[in-house]
C-alpha cells in the first residue's frame, strides 16, 4: 500500500486524489441572488446532510484567490440560498452553469433554465430540477489556509422549505431511480444511479 503525507503534495494534487477517491458525491446545484436582483446558479460538488432535526444541509464553497465565490458571498449577504438536486434530466444545464461569469451576469439566463418563485425565501428556484430545498443561513464558517486567507467557506442552510415532483414521493419515501439523480467524480466525469443493493444494520 503506497503512503502518502497530504503535505509533500501540491494543492492541485491533493485536489485530484481527494476528488478520485471520494466518490461518487452528490452534486447541489444552489441558487442565490445578488444585492442587484441577479439569479446566479452554480454546481457544487462538497455538499451533504448535516442534521435531519432540524433539517440542516452544508455545502462548501471553495474560495477563489483568498475572496469568497459568488455562492458564498450572495448567500452570506441575503442569508438564503437553495439547493437543487442535480439529475440526468437537466445536468447538460447544470453544467453549463460551472463556467466562469462576472456577477451581475446569470448563470440561469446562460443555461436556458426556468427560474420559479419560491415559497419561504427570496430567492428563486429552478423549474427544471425534480426537488429543490429552501435554505435560510445556519452559519457561514471560513475554513482551512489562514485566519487572513481561509480556502473555503462551509455554508450550512437550514431546510424551510421542500418542493419534490409529485410521481417521486410516497408514504414518506423519494423513489431514488425515478429522481435519476447524478453524482460527481473526478475530472469531467460524472455517474449515474447505479445497481442497488440492501443490507441490514445490526441491532
Amino acid at each position: 500500500m503506497k503512503s502518502i503525507d497530504p503535505k509533500s503534495l501540491s494543492a492541485k494534487e491533493n485536489y485530484k486524489f481527494l476528488t478520485g477517491s471520494i466518490i461518487p458525491r452528490p452534486v447541489a446545484f444552489v441558487t442565490t441572488t445578488t444585492k442587484e436582483g441577479i439569479l446566479n446558479a452554480a454546481p457544487f460538488s462538497y455538499f451533504n446532510i448535516v442534521s435531519s432535526t432540524p433539517p440542516l444541509i452544508s455545502v462548501s464553497v471553495q474560495r477563489a484567490d483568498g475572496q469568497p465565490k459568488d455562492t458564498a458571498r450572495n448567500a452570506m449577504e441575503a442569508g438564503e440560498f437553495v439547493v437543487h438536486i442535480s439529475d440526468e434530466s437537466y445536468v447538460e444545464a447544470i453544467n453549463q452553469t460551472a463556467a466562469s461569469l462576472p456577477p451581475d451576469k446569470s448563470e440561469v439566463e446562460l443555461a436556458g433554465l426556468t427560474p420559479i418563485k419560491s415559497t419561504k425565501v427570496a430567492v428563486p428556484g429552478l423549474k427544471e430540477a425534480s426537488i429543490r430545498l429552501e435554505c435560510v443561513l445556519e452559519q457561514s464558517i471560513p475554513l482551512g489556509g489562514s485566519e487572513e486567507n481561509p480556502a473555503c467557506d462551509l455554508l450550512i442552510g437550514e431546510i424551510v422549505h421542500y418542493h419534490i415532483r409529485e410521481d417521486l414521493y410516497e408514504e414518506g419515501r423519494v423513489d431514488a431511480a425515478g429522481l435519476k439523480p447524478i453524482s460527481r467524480l473526478a475530472g469531467n466525469d460524472y455517474s449515474k444511479l447505479g445497481e442497488k443493493f440492501t443490507i441490514e444494520r445490526p441491532k
